[in-house]
């Protein structure tokens, strides 16, 4: 069975205490919970963490660098970058994270699309033993360009993929974002299928809009559970982390979820 996940920040009902989203989620059957920054709505990273695990429920993934914008296609952003990747690194294994999030950056004037690919990887080769020797995974998101995120500059799956093999590190993957990649590029069965190898995360969403793809209310291009089935026919073992904004009761909203992705 696929181990689900879901994205914190948008799963925070104001008249429940983390404690008890938490433990109600693992009573779905969630096998974890993600966060982007440390502080989450206020809510401290280190009491995050021991809520988490006083719960059970592990954090699956968090945001290794700052920013999204300005990434690792930027050669003069590789210090300071790898500076914060080795803190995170270091925290997340203590804290039992399985992976970082990492970011391209936008496209830089004058760099040619190569050149960034090659930044990129530069970037990740440098810290990947590091990543290595700590058991974390750098995962690069895949982000649509079009509507999300104009100008950002790894918003293909073969973009992504190169930068990995240049890398060859089994600790530096692909955050593969269904919803970004239903957007940009589609077919998304056969690119999980002949790239689940570089694929170290992934997320959901419906599309369009970046609603709850199990609302059947609501307009939606993805049928997940046919996608859920052909991620667990590869073999895949990470984690699929739902990203998409609850139009309703938070905590339906993650049951239905659930439910259609359990294949």
């Amino acid at each position: 069975m696929i181990k689900q996940s879901f994205c914190l920040p948008l799963y925070r009902p104001q008249d429940m205490s983390l404690r008890a989203l938490l433990t109600t989620a693992k009573g779905i059957g969630y096998a974890a919970v993600e966060i982007w920054q440390r502080d989450q709505n206020g809510v401290a990273f280190g009491e995050l963490c021991e809520t988490a695990s006083a719960v059970g429920l592990p954090i699956a993934s968090m945001c290794g660098h700052y920013a999204l914008e300005d990434g690792m296609n930027k050669r003069s952003n590789h210090a300071r970058i790898g500076d914060e990747l080795r803190i995170s690194i270091e925290l997340a294994a203590k804290h039992h994270i399985r992976g970082l999030i990492c970011f391209s950056g936008n496209v830089n004037d004058g760099q040619s699309d190569d050149d960034a690919r090659a930044a990129c990887a530069e970037c990740l080769r440098q810290i990947a033993p590091h990543a290595e020797k700590y058991g974390v995974l750098l995962n690069m998101e895949l982000l649509n360009s079009k509507i999300d995120h104009p100008n950002y500059q790894c918003d293909h799956t073969a973009w992504g993929v190169d930068v990995c093999q240049r890398v060859n590190s089994p600790a530096v993957k692909l955050l593969y974002d269904i919803y970004h990649m239903q957007i940009m590029e589609g077919d998304i069965i056969r690119n999980i299928r002949d790239h689940v190898q570089w694929l170290g995360h992934m997320h959901t969403a419906g599309n369009p809009g970046r609603g709850d793809f199990a609302d059947p209310d609501l307009p939606q291009e993805l049928n997940y559970r046919g996608i859920c089935r052909a991620i667990a026919a590869t073999g895949y073992s990470g984690y699929l982390g739902h990203e998409f904004k609850p139009r309703g009761d938070v905590v339906a909203a993650l049951r239905s979820a659930w439910q259609v992705c359990a294949v």
